[in-house]
């Protein structure tokens, strides 16, 4: 993964409701476990015309969005299938955090577990940053993730984050990092358990 502390960079407006994984990440690209190439999949069918064009008319694909970092998404988004491709093919094409009311629970769980940042505001500030972020001469934000704040051209937002998930993100841990973390911890817990149970130390039943 790669750690997310204060980045800064384009956002691009995208508002459809209920986007799913299969627009996210069309099928045919779930064929691979490596992660590679996924940049290509992602948002394919709204990105390219039938001979493989970008579309002239896709906000990823005009000027002042090309290099979009960050994108403000409708509600509900990543619903659908569950499938870590998504998020995996988000990252590869440079999206580093994605800006919105809500996101399905399981493709919210992929992204925090593959270090893309799901920030979560009020439909208000949504609508008010679509606004902004569709003007390109307005759309370059920053967001300090140990200070949970996003700034726009037009002042700041505060956002709430689990405390759980920030700490990941900013010391870019997996799973395993975040529970390797803890493995003194872990290892004085059991130290005590099995002291005061030797008997599941050993293997061996209580005579009990």
């Amino acid at each position: 993964m790669e750690s997310f502390s204060i980045v800064s960079g384009t956002a691009a407006p995208l508002p459809a409701a209920n986007l799913d994984t299969d627009v996210i990440m069309p099928k045919r690209y779930l064929k691979g476990v490596d992660r590679e190439g996924l940049a290509i999949g992602v948002l394919h069918e709204l990105r390219f015309d039938a001979d493989g064009r970008p579309d002239p008319a896709f906000i990823l694909n005009q000027p002042g969005w090309t290099d979009a970092a960050f994108l403000v998404v409708g509600p509900n988004f990543g619903c659908g299938s569950s499938r870590e491709h998504a998020v995996w093919g988000l990252r590869q094409l440079g999206i580093r955090a994605l800006i919105g009311t809500t996101y399905a629970g399981i493709f919210y769980d992929n992204c925090a577990r593959n270090g893309l940042l799901a920030v979560t505001l009020s439909p208000e500030e949504i609508a008010s940053l679509l606004v902004l972020v569709s003007d390109a001469a307005r759309n370059r934000l920053t967001i300090d993730l140990p200070a949970q704040t996003l700034t726009t051209a037009d002042g700041e937002i505060h956002f709430n984050i689990d405390a759980n998930l920030k700490l990941r993100l900013i010391e870019d841990l997996d799973g395993v990092g975040a529970t390797l973390k803890d493995a003194d911890r872990i290892r004085a817990f059991e130290a005590a358990y099995h002291a005061e149970r030797p008997w599941l130390a050993s293997g061996r039943r209580s005579s009990y």
